[in-house]
């Protein structure tokens, strides 16, 4: 069983590649070349899914108030920082998802994909760096490896068995596709 922070630091991992897809296809967008939009649906799809509901589900729902328990004072205003960019990333996967519909408006979704990755990256550095280190240092090895069950049971509940699986595999076909 991974302790709590790598299982974090492999799905920060597998956003990262989702961002670079999304990059590419975008600059494919931009330059008006022929794009297949369920593709760019289905990545923000993903990072929906997999990035915002799963990943920072389990902070929110789990890795936070367990940090924010062991050590108010250090880790409160860090979680209060963090909660902030997941409520910004969540309002420009919205956008991105508006100017998705049709007509498609590839220099809208430029801007808010452009947006959406430098908000992720630099929020994936900030918890690598800090949260995850801060957490292996406040939490007992006995609280990371409890943490990792609850990370699973928390993924069955809020996206059932072999969703994350199945969305991996959709991130894979497109990293092939896009040879990113």
């Amino acid at each position: 069983m991974k302790a709590a922070t790598a299982v974090l630091r492999h799905e920060h991992e597998a956003i990262v590649l989702a961002l670079r897809i999304l990059a590419e296809i975008d600059r494919h967008a931009i330059a008006h070349d022929p794009v297949h939009l369920e593709d760019l649906r289905a990545l923000v799809d993903f990072l929906s899914e997999f990035a915002d509901t799963c990943h920072h589900g389990k902070e929110e729902q789990l890795l936070f108030a367990q940090l924010t328990q062991a050590d108010a004072v250090q880790a409160r205003p860090l979680v209060e920082r963090l909660l902030i960019e997941h409520e910004q990333g969540r309002h420009l996967i919205a956008r991105m998802r508006r100017h998705l519909q049709a007509p498609f408006k590839p220099e809208a979704f430029h801007e808010a994909a452009r947006a959406y990755t430098r908000l992720l990256l630099e929020h994936i550095d900030k918890e690598n760096t800090v949260l995850l280190p801060m957490a292996d240092r406040l939490l007992s090895t006995a609280q990371l490896v409890a943490l990792s069950y609850a990370f699973e049971r928390f993924e069955l509940q809020v996206m059932g068995p072999q969703r994350h699986q199945a969305l991996h595999g959709l991130l894979h076909q497109l990293q092939t596709r896009y040879s990113v």
